[in-house]
């Protein structure tokens, strides 16, 4: 698809902000990287050969009678007997020392009748984000060559839970500024346009809208319902819808009486073409504006509803817990930096790419 000449400015202008353009190469990296969160850190391997059959526990779910375990329940791969099932493809007793017939196999030194050499690939970090790592001393251990950077209070690895918190968290600022932004934009764009009663009657429930507590009304509806991510999306875009009201009303009640708004209305154009083909265009700058401070509020948001314990259900892995986490373990100073350059590196990445696209759509800014 070709891009319009007014859009190809634009584009130019981005990428002319040298700032702005590596930080979005540098985030979209992070952010891509991250999408592949359980093939980079994961306690499941991503294919596994048993017996000359290929499995991949990343996508099913297999128990370990599945590998010639005497269990139901869920493979523990982690498991040094579950692992020597696997490479001796489960005829052999692997309960007096699995780690021996493990070098073996690998080696081909066993000789069974109808042995199968089996095979794993892991992840990098064989961690996910809820995995209890079993390593010795208390916990929070510090980083070592198998937990880069250490393990929280619940002795899990600490680099799995970023790269999946990070992921949840950008997932989770997306969707709410998504919704919030639609919704804002057009009661915003329907106040401008109309003005009149319809403007004076909006006004008067957003003041009343502004005036709730959001955190104390999410901390309620938190201790009585079941935490949840998507209740979570809900409530946020609920209190967060009215951010962008005040700025598209205010370039809709200048814009309204523009020369161009009254030929279209005189032609016939229907006032939604009129308010969504023609004015909203003049009111994007204003809007990409704000679009930092929404998204890192949000981010902001989420991540302090989780220190306080009324955010995302425990299970979840959380930047906000992390944080908490370092509070309460001041002796595990990794803790707290992790934390720091966590959310100091996203949301700078995040502030300068939406300046960048703030600049790009301003006529009057150019770069050399």
């Amino acid at each position: 698809m070709r891009l319009s000449p007014l859009n190809q400015r634009r584009w130019r202008n981005f990428r002319r902000n040298t700032r702005a353009f590596w930080s979005l190469w540098i985030f979209l990296v992070l952010f891509v990287t991250s999408l592949f969160a359980e093939f980079i850190a994961n306690d499941k391997p991503i294919l596994v050969s048993y017996r000359g059959e290929l499995r991949m526990p990343v996508f099913q779910y297999f128990s370990e009678r599945d590998f010639g375990g005497d269990l139901p329940s869920r493979a523990r791969y982690l498991d040094v007997e579950l692992q020597c099932l696997i490479y001796t493809g489960g005829l052999l007793e692997c309960y007096d020392d699995p780690e021996g017939l493990i070098e073996q196999a690998k080696a081909g030194t066993i000789t069974a009748d109808g042995f199968h050499k089996g095979w794993m690939i892991w992840p990098i970090i064989p961690y996910s984000y809820n995995t209890i790592v079993d390593v010795p001393g208390v916990a929070p251990a510090p980083p070592s060559e198998t937990n880069w950077l250490g393990t929280d209070s619940a002795k899990r690895d600490v680099v799995a839970r970023v790269i999946y918190g990070f992921r949840l968290s950008i997932f989770f600022a997306i969707v709410v500024v998504a919704v919030s932004s639609v919704v804002g934009i057009m009661a915003g764009a329907v106040q401008g346009y109309f003005g009149g009663w319809t403007d004076l009657i909006f006004q008067r429930i957003l003041e009343i809208w502004g005036g709730i507590p959001s955190l104390y009304v999410i901390i309620i509806v938190f201790a009585i319902l079941e935490r949840s991510f998507w209740l979570l999306v809900f409530l946020s875009v609920l209190f967060g819808w009215p951010a962008l009201v005040g700025v598209v009303r205010a370039e809709f009640l200048r814009a309204r009486n523009f020369e161009y708004v009254r030929a279209a209305r005189a032609l016939g154009v229907s006032n939604a073409k009129i308010m969504f083909r023609h004015m909203l265009p003049n009111a994007i700058v204003a809007t990409v504006t704000l679009m930092p401070f929404l998204v890192t509020g949000a981010i902001g948001s989420l991540a302090t509803l989780d220190f306080l314990g009324f955010g995302l259900p425990l299970s979840a892995p959380s930047l906000g817990e992390l944080s908490q986490d370092a509070k309460e373990n001041l002796q595990a100073p990794w803790l707290g930096f992790t934390a720091f350059f966590t959310f100091a590196i996203m949301l700078s990445l995040l502030v300068f790419i939406f300046e960048g696209v703030r600049d790009a759509f301003d006529p009057r800014k150019t770069f050399s």
